[in-house]
């Protein structure tokens, strides 16, 4: 994969992952409430999944009813999917961690793409999808997915 090349995920992976994963942490997550991430996070919450956030800039607020914790490293949880809302140079160190505490999906959100982040991912045994929303999916997927 380069990174000229389309993206393209089937409806088929994209439910299986969103109809599996119970546990998200949000590396990049926002207590501004007009932020991007701050409504995706409500959004998935909303949908019965549980969202942690990840911040080191609000590390030990409460957000949407969770702590916001510094790293993934620091989150005592299960994690089964990490959502990224970083620029997609920074997306390296995030799977890295993503690989390190046995999450099973990294999903980069909209205009995020890293296509060696991806790789090495993927290598890891990880799903991994670039440049989608969550929010966005599962509304066009309807609530089946």
């Amino acid at each position: 994969m380069t990174a000229v090349d389309p993206l393209s995920y089937s409806d088929t992976k994209l439910r299986g992952i969103l109809s599996t994963v119970r546990t998200i942490a949000m590396v990049g997550a926002s207590t501004n409430a007009s932020r991007p991430s701050y409504h995706v996070m409500e959004y998935l919450q909303g949908r019965g999944y549980r969202v942690i956030p990840v911040n080191p800039g609000t590390a030990g607020k409460v957000l949407l009813g969770e702590l916001v914790y510094p790293s993934l490293h620091d989150i005592p949880d299960k994690i089964d999917m990490v959502d990224v809302f970083r620029a997609s140079e920074t997306v390296g160190p995030v799977v890295d961690d993503a690989i390190a505490i046995g999450a099973r999906v990294i999903w980069m959100q909209l205009g995020v793409r890293n296509d060696e982040a991806a790789v090495k991912g993927e290598a890891a045994g990880l799903d991994v999808i670039m440049d989608r929303c969550p929010k966005i999916e599962l509304g066009r997927l309807g609530n089946g997915a």
